[in-house]
């Protein structure tokens, strides 16, 4: 029987087919998921998925290598950029584990014009193999070690997934275009922030998804991406920095001036538990709320 011929198909169907287990998922909103795979033994091949993958090794990928390219292979922090178009066959040897970023083509387009306002055409992906960037190593590290099931780590995972792609876009720019985007322009209308604002402090014990980036920029008339950016501008921090420095200003609020319990204290400002409050003050302040109520009220 001749073998089935190859079809386009997105990667993580492709890997879904194959020997690999996805350990875990997280939709990140404008046209970005983040997938978190195990793979040993193993032969995969990719034609034209249709969406681009940024794909970092997270443990093993030593005994991995592309057909075609004998004598390289993965190591861990190493990171690969498939484009859209982009078609190869992998051979899979020892255990590993990597972390995978899609993103669609309009998610690009739209980041190539709002970013360096130039027309997506020309501003393609190049395909890296086995590369080496610290810093997206970094976007790894940092996003793997988050819980994306939780809606405010989820907005942190979202928040570095997109300075991952920013900085991707700015390597594939000309320096005239770096050096534009980097220079600070835009923020958020005053009007527009002082009603998220006062949104944000209306909505910190409500349900989490009164937060999510896609409600606030949603509010603000803008896309994900380009919302979490002028808020950055405007505020001085990302959307997750000023939501858990206004639940700990709550809480601190709440310790100081009444005598409510630390469960109630947990709901009312948003946390998830009791022990994440404490968590959270004693990472600000080095004291548990015990011992901050003792000290503000001595």
């Amino acid at each position: 029987m001749p073998a089935r011929p190859l079809l386009p198909e997105r990667v993580d169907q492709v890997l879904s087919r194959s020997r690999a287990r996805a350990e875990r998922r997280g939709a990140l909103g404008d046209g970005l998921e983040l997938v978190q795979w195990a793979n040993a033994h193993d032969r995969t091949a990719y034609l034209q998925p249709g969406h681009h993958t940024l794909s970092v090794y997270l443990e093993g990928g030593w005994q991995t290598e592309l057909l075609g390219q004998p004598g390289a292979h993965g190591s861990p922090g190493c990171h690969c950029l498939l484009p859209a178009e982009h078609e190869s066959q992998w051979l899979i040897g020892s255990p590993q584990r990597f972390v995978h970023l899609y993103w669609s083509g309009s998610a690009w387009a739209d980041r190539v014009v709002q970013l360096l306002d130039a027309e997506p055409r020309g501003m393609s992906l190049q395909t890296r193999i086995f590369a080496q960037d610290a810093a997206l190593a970094g976007w790894a590290h940092a996003v793997t070690a988050l819980d994306w099931a939780d809606p405010l780590q989820r907005l942190r995972a979202q928040e570095l997934s997109h300075a991952a792609l920013d900085r991707l876009l700015l390597q594939a720019a000309t320096p005239a275009q770096r050096g534009a985007a980097l220079r600070p322009r835009g923020g958020l209308a005053s009007a527009t922030r002082r009603q998220l604002l006062a949104y944000v402090e209306a909505h910190l014990a409500g349900p989490s998804e009164a937060l999510s980036l896609a409600r606030l920029a949603g509010l603000a008339h803008l896309s994900e991406f380009h919302f979490a950016r002028m808020f950055r501008v405007a505020m001085g921090c990302s959307v997750q920095q000023w939501i858990a420095q206004r639940r700990l200003r709550r809480a601190q609020e709440l310790l100081r001036h009444g005598r409510m319990g630390l469960a109630e204290i947990a709901l009312q400002c948003g946390y998830a538990s009791p022990s994440h409050l404490s968590h959270s003050l004693k990472r600000a302040l080095g004291i548990t709320p015990s011992q901050y109520r003792r000290q503000v009220q001595a």
